[in-house]
């Protein structure tokens, strides 16, 4: 964007009176960290070869937030975002919750892939 908007860098959130500094400690970024990478190592599991699965870490509305998405060989980009109080940074994602959003995850994103080559496909073999 331009070099002047306060708001063009990462570590500024953002409210109604301006641009609002979020930090987190290095614990909480760490275990921001694992709880995304967990998502994508389980989600990454569920797609065949051709999906690529990414994640960042951003400077959400309310607070520091994970991104994680998934590209499907064909068809558009789909993601899945979370803001994590305070508790949940502490105490990591219950396995129940990684799986959960690492499921639907992959089911969007081959569903993507699905409508994107649709029915028009022509096996290259018997």
């Amino acid at each position: 964007m331009f070099d002047d908007a306060p708001y063009e860098h990462a570590d500024v959130g953002y409210d109604a009176g301006g641009p609002v500094r979020v930090d987190l400690t290095d614990t909480e970024a760490q275990h921001l960290r694992e709880a995304v990478a967990g998502i994508v190592a389980a989600t990454q599991m569920y797609l065949p070869e051709g999906f690529v699965v990414g994640s960042e870490l951003v400077a959400g509305q309310d607070g520091p937030a994970a991104m994680v998405a998934v590209h499907p060989p064909a068809g558009p980009p789909i993601s899945a975002g979370f803001t994590p109080d305070a508790d949940e940074l502490a105490s990591g994602l219950t396995p129940d919750a990684t799986e959960e959003v690492a499921k639907g995850l992959a089911a969007n994103a081959a569903h993507q892939a699905m409508l994107a080559v649709g029915d028009d496909l022509i096996p290259t073999a018997r």
